[in-house]
């Protein structure tokens, strides 16, 4: 690997609708320096085979809690904790057993529930004042209410925990004390409410992890359960809100797109895909690995063993040998094999949900307001800076 001096990652959004400037050309090398919001160095792997390959491969652990291990904040350890195996053989167990309460039947079955959130939520900005900002109408209260729901968080809950996850995924936005705040009351919260639901047992998915810790042969450990109770909730609201926030503001700033679903509603699922490609609202910042060995690349370059890397799921997403004309918006990409949800025994166990939601939230929102389009610049829509997500933190509409 030729020596070059690390990059700043993550990349900046300029101009406001296209992808990082900084992912053109990229993959001219396999392998590419970064310098992390910490300090800290990694390096980036680009290129879509190799991305897909490391995901699964052995020799780069996700356990980076680890002395010589890059930080991806410097105020904030984020998912770091060494007392969670992020590897298998751990990793395999723990995600068959959140899978078991995961299932897809549970998902499914809340469609109606999407809907019927979804259209209330847009009924209330039809009575309102123009113009509408659509993260607060509908791209933040769908998902909360969602993932709530799914795994039964009361909803007179809701404000407070969306609180307390903002403040969990800072990265410099807020300062180290504040961050610590959010952190502990965040456990602290969902350490109460699974203990009310260890005592009068619920049919959701907390209720059903609990039964995972207290029952199955294979069981998690409480600090587990905790775990993966609070990444669960994370993972299915903020990474979705964002999305459905961001995506569509991409759409409406292609209003020869907009008019093209209008025309076929069942061009929706694949313009949801294609978004979903080219719009990585956290970037690849929550892939940091570290190399347990030397790792070869498709190109012979080498991971040298003990770096910390980043799969660059972004990158992957524009890898020219594998998507026609990737820089490209195509709402009807046939084969859309993005790696957004990641790949093998690390892709998203909560893709389903994402999908379900963000299709939901599309088709309704077209649906309702035929017209709608931005309320403003696109060159003055401000993105969200120094936290987890990247997703822009005003989306003004009209109609």
């Amino acid at each position: 690997m030729s020596v070059q001096a690390p990059i700043p990652y993550p990349f900046e959004w300029t101009p406001p609708m296209q992808v990082p400037d900084g992912l053109r050309g990229l993959r001219e090398k396999a392998l590419v320096p970064v310098r992390l919001p910490s300090g800290d160095t990694a390096v980036m792997v680009t290129r879509y085979r190799d991305v897909r390959n490391l995901f699964s491969d052995s020799r780069l652990s996700k356990n980076v809690a680890r002395p010589d291990a890059a930080r991806i904040s410097a105020d904030n350890k984020l998912f770091v904790d060494p007392r969670v195996d992020a590897d298998p053989p751990a990793h395999l167990r723990v995600r068959g057993l959140v899978t078991k309460a995961f299932t897809a039947r549970r998902v499914e079955a809340l469609r109606p529930f999407a809907q019927e959130v979804t259209d209330d939520l847009l009924a209330k900005m039809a009575e309102g004042p123009q113009p509408v900002e659509l993260n607060e109408a509908l791209a933040f209260p769908l998902p909360i209410m969602v993932i709530c729901r799914l795994l039964g968080v009361p909803s007179e809950d809701r404000d407070k925990f969306r609180r307390l996850v903002d403040g969990f995924l800072s990265v410099t936005k807020l300062p180290p004390e504040q961050v610590e705040e959010c952190r502990q009351g965040l456990w602290s919260y969902l350490g109460e409410l699974i203990e009310r639901k260890r005592a009068h047992p619920t049919d959701d998915l907390i209720g059903g992890l609990i039964k995972v810790r207290d029952e199955d042969d294979n069981r998690l450990s409480e600090f587990e359960l905790h775990w993966w109770t609070q990444s669960l909730l994370i993972a299915g609201y903020v990474t979705t809100a964002s999305q459905i926030g961001t995506g569509t503001a991409v759409l409406l700033h292609r209003q020869d797109l907009v008019r093209e679903i209008q025309n076929d509603y069942s061009l929706v699922e694949s313009a949801v895909e294609e978004l979903l490609r080219t719009q990585i609202m956290g970037s690849s910042i929550g892939t940091l690995r570290y190399a347990l060995e030397d790792i070869e690349l498709s190109d012979g370059t080498v991971i040298e063993k003990g770096s910390s890397v980043l799969l660059s799921e972004e990158s992957a997403n524009m890898d020219e040998t594998v998507f026609t004309d990737p820089f490209s918006l195509d709402i009807r990409r046939p084969e859309n094999h993005h790696m957004t949800f990641g790949s093998g025994i690390h892709y998203c166990a909560g893709a389903a949900l994402a999908r379900m939601e963000l299709q939901v939230a599309t088709e309704s929102l077209l649906r309702r307001f035929p017209a709608i389009r931005l309320a403003m610049p696109v060159e003055d829509m401000p993105r969200a800076v120094g936290g987890f997500m990247e997703g822009f933190s005003e989306v003004p509409v009209v109609w």
